[in-house]
């Protein structure tokens, strides 16, 4: 199809036929039903966080899915009664950072004291930040390790957006989540660089100074692997992270730094797809999925619309509603 043909479709002076409607949804990853509706959301401040480069046809694609996705998610909040707009966050956010790095450390430490979270590591830091209001979605991403959006609904701000890539392992997704959530609530000067103040953000926001201070000590000259990851247990972050965090602390010196960092590299841990031994298995966002049992089970929705919104057949639904996790269908044979 032409260029100009996608644009009077966009324009809404021409409808697709069946046919191409078809073969659009296919290309978009998303549904016929959600490129039919009426949909009145739209993505702002999409930023990508790539691992290579991406044609604009799969970011496409990646927003549409990401819209289709939301439109659900936004639809059964509704259905139940439930804000969609409320997001908690101090008043103080976004936390400029101007001078250094470190006022992103402490905007990490800020965030903490404002969600009480303490200096403990967070055990679920998905479920975390679907609690304070953000939607976190998790996606196969193709070169993408995630993004950050604001949705908008009628021209009125409707809710903030973390993507993960489902195909990362547990640590490096919840890096990744950490550092998109720096994005969210940093304002970084223009002469400092804004990737590295996210890094920073998420590795404080993750790894308190003074919790990792007190399992380690405030310098080091070696360390042993089984110490390591036992740390990158306890905190939830792969061990690159871990030694990043603890040479921006000065408890790691350089020359220990570069003989860590020379042994990552001959595991192959630094190459993709960055997979460490121990990984944790990644951390699936579940709230949309509880809403919509929810709304079944409260007679707010139908088994079909409920299926719908899930992507389910509604014989799997059913299954899902109703047998506990991890049980098997009792055998037939004789």
């Amino acid at each position: 199809m032409t260029a100009q043909a996608i644009s009077k479709y966009e324009r809404d002076e021409s409808m697709p036929s069946s046919g191409v409607l078809i073969a659009l949804a296919d290309a978009l990853g998303v549904s016929v039903d959600y490129l039919g509706s009426d949909s009145d959301i739209t993505l702002e401040a999409v930023e990508f966080r790539r691992t290579r480069l991406t044609s604009r046809r799969e970011e496409a694609r990646v927003e549409a899915r990401v819209l289709d996705l939301l439109e659900r998610y936004l639809t059964v909040e509704e259905i139940l009664g439930l804000p969609t707009v409320v997001r908690d966050m101090p008043r103080d956010a976004p936390w400029p950072v101007l001078h250094d790095l470190v006022e992103a450390e402490q905007a990490a430490l800020g965030l903490r004291v404002h969600w009480g979270l303490g200096l403990d590591p967070i055990p679920n830091l998905v479920e975390l930040l679907e609690e304070r209001g953000i939607k976190v979605l998790s996606m196969p991403l193709a070169g993408i390790d995630g993004l950050t959006a604001r949705v908008r609904r009628d021209d009125r701000s409707v809710a903030s957006v973390i993507v993960v890539n489902r195909q990362d392992w547990g640590e490096r997704q919840r890096f990744t989540v950490a550092h998109e959530l720096g994005h969210m609530v940093l304002e970084v000067a223009r002469k400092l660089d804004d990737e590295k103040a996210a890094h920073r953000f998420a590795g404080a926001f993750l790894m308190p100074a003074e919790t990792l201070r007190a399992g380690t000590g405030r310098h080091r000259t070696s360390v042993g692997w089984n110490e390591l990851f036992n740390l990158k247990r306890i905190f939830g972050v792969s061990v690159q992270a871990l030694a990043y965090r603890c040479k921006d602390l000065g408890i790691f010196g350089n020359p220990l730094f570069r003989r860590l960092f020379d042994e990552f590299n001959r595991q192959g841990w630094r190459s993709p797809p960055y997979r460490e031994p121990r990984a944790m298995n990644g951390e699936e966002p579940r709230r949309f999925e509880r809403l919509c049992f929810r709304a079944l089970a409260e007679g707010a929705i139908s088994e079909s619309r409920a299926a719908e919104l899930l992507g389910h057949p509604v014989h799997e639904l059913v299954r899902l509603m109703d047998e506990p996790p991890g049980m098997e269908p009792a055998s037939t044979d004789a």
